[in-house]
């Protein structure tokens, strides 16, 4: 499911995920917000149980590589 969406929102500027925060619980789409936070409490007030939640960024390039070189103190 998070993949379809990801998929959508990055090739679709229209998509009604596109640039959105996409709360996810038992594989239906529960959440849709302007920012994380918001998202998270939402999903929050809706699931208990962090283990049946996902919340992505849509519009994400999540195969993206980041390369970390050192940790900063």
């Amino acid at each position: 499911m998070a993949d379809r969406i990801n998929r959508d929102a990055r090739q679709n500027p229209g998509s009604p995920y596109a640039g959105k925060f996409v709360g996810i619980v038992d594989g239906q789409v529960r959440v849709v917000a302007e920012n994380l936070r918001e998202a998270m409490e939402r999903l929050r007030q809706i699931e208990l149980d962090p283990a049946r939640c996902c919340c992505i960024e849509a519009s994400y390039d999540y195969d993206q590589v980041h390369e970390i070189w050192a940790a900063v103190p």
